[in-house]
């Protein structure tokens, strides 16, 4: 690979780290062909984009990105890793989750949600725990309904004698 194909690349990886704040990185070494095109058809059917990067090019574009504070993910660039992108929060820790019932791999390094950083396997719980945006939203809209529910079913329930004039 020659300077401009790797200029490319890191100016690839930079745009993906600015426009995205879900951000995964996994390991996805000793994969055989069949489960990494499996891997892939899953990413592909829950809306989540998977990317295979070498470390050093992803630690420049880590540095050059200023979007974003990517640099505590830098510690977690070391062997193989994949960079994993989608627009809901959990959906690549829920989809690492379900592939492992399967397969020992992908092992996750490290992740970047809305802010929050994640380093280690042992996040990936806590990851695909989390409620998106429209599943907060949904509850809060609930909760704010539901009094007003109760009163009105109790108002319909009681009843009120009317006097005429």
């Amino acid at each position: 690979m020659n300077k401009q194909e790797k200029e490319q690349q890191i100016a690839e990886l930079s745009d993906i780290l600015a426009n995205n704040s879900i951000v995964y990185l996994a390991d996805t070494s000793e994969l055989d062909a069949e489960a990494t095109s499996q891997l892939r058809r899953d990413c592909f059917k829950n809306d989540v984009s998977m990317t295979v990067v070498k470390n050093t090019l992803l630690r420049i574009a880590i540095e050059r990105c200023d979007a974003r504070d990517f640099s505590p993910l830098t510690e977690t660039l070391k062997g193989q890793t994949s960079v994993m992108t989608a627009s809901v929060g959990n959906a690549p820790a829920k989809l690492i989750k379900s592939f492992r019932k399967t397969f020992e791999k992908p092992i996750l390094k490290g992740a970047y949600v809305d802010e929050a950083t994640f380093i280690g396997d042992d996040q990936l719980n806590a990851l695909a725990d989390l409620k998106s945006k429209e599943e907060v939203l949904g509850e809060v809209i609930g909760l704010l309904q539901s009094p007003a529910k109760n009163l009105s079913l109790r108002l319909s329930l009681v009843q009120i004698p009317l006097q005429v004039w």
